[in-house]
Parts: C-alpha cells; structure tokens; sequence
C-alpha cells in the first residue's frame, strides 16, 4: 500500500489535536494585564503541548520520507500514536486549570510516555517492513533521543508527586531537546 494516506490522514488528525488545544484557551475575564493571572498556568500548558505536537509532526513526517510503502501493521502502530497524541489536549487543560497537581502532571507524563512508546513501535513496525538496511533503519539508528526521554518522562510522573514543578521542569527540557533538528534523515535522504 502507498503511504499517502497515512500521511494525509495523520496530519488531519494532528491538526484536529492543535485545534481542540486552542479552543481550550479561555479569554480572560478583565481588560488589564492582572485579567491574564489566572489564565497563565493553563496558557503555558497549551504552549508545552502544542511543542510536543509540532515536535510529534514533524518527526512524523520526516519518518515517512524515509518509507516507500505501509502494510496493515503500520496503519495500527500509526493509529496507536495519534491515540496517545488525542489525549494530550485532555491532560493539557486538567494541568493548566489545576496549576501543577500531582494527578494531573503524572497523567500528562503519562500520555507523553505512552506517545514516546507509540513512537518506537511504529518505528520498528516500519524498520519491519523496509529492512535492516533500509533508510528508516539507518535514520533511526539506536534512537538515544527517544530512549532518553522515555526515562525522562518516568522520572517526571513519578517527581509529580513530589515536587510537581520538577515534573514540569523535565517535560520541558525533554521538549527542548527534541527542538535540537536531527538532521540523520534529511542527511540520508541527500546521499
């Protein structure tokens, strides 16, 4: 099967996510700068995750320059990360309108590791498909980024019923990282 569709599809789907994300956003009650106060926690909220998703995209879709073609096993795998992906706006609004709780924050950690691991599936699932010596196979690589922040987000569920904030800390400095371009696939890609 072509790839097309998958692409297409999944990029409707990422968009739909942003746009849920954003009408979560509510207009401040007041027309001075102190209306912005209570809106703040859930705004920095939707920041982080609409990183994450741009970040998720983009990935995405340098992942599928890598691919020629899908089979059914690729089409589950995809759709198991646009599963996790559909939850992020959940968990973003439940953090920012409860200003770092520790249920909310794990959860919201929760759903970023369970999208890193959805991540490494269809990855695999591709490598599968294409070969060891595949494109994919060499861009991927070991995937240290992607095992890193699997421990990272770990690390950030667990400190969010700790200190909440330093769950915070770590889901961004994990997003931050991923704003780092690889450039193995554009690399490849030009040889």
């Amino acid at each position: 099967m072509g790839k097309g569709r998958v692409e297409a599809f999944s990029d409707g789907v990422i968009a739909i996510i942003i746009t849920i994300m954003v009408l979560e956003l509510k207009v401040p009650d007041g027309f001075d700068l102190a209306a912005l106060r209570p809106v703040i926690p859930v705004f920095c909220a939707y920041v982080l995750s609409f990183i994450y998703v741009g970040i998720y995209w983009n990935n995405h879709h340098h992942l599928f320059h890598t691919v020629q073609k899908v089979n059914g096993a690729v089409l589950w795998a995809n759709l198991h990360l646009l599963f996790w992906l559909s939850l992020l706006p959940a968990v973003t609004h439940w953090v920012g309108e409860n200003h770092l709780a520790a249920w909310p924050t794990a959860m919201y950690g929760a759903v970023l590791f369970m999208s890193a691991i959805a991540y490494f599936i269809l990855t695999r699932v591709l490598i599968r498909e294409h070969g060891t010596d595949s494109t994919i196979a060499k861009a991927v690589g070991n995937d240290f980024k992607g095992k890193v922040s699997v421990i990272i987000y770990l690390a950030g569920m667990a400190l969010a019923f700790v200190q909440p904030w330093l769950s915070a800390a770590l889901y961004t400095l994990a997003a931050a990282w991923w704003l780092i371009p690889d450039r193995r696939i554009e690399h490849l890609m030009e040889a």
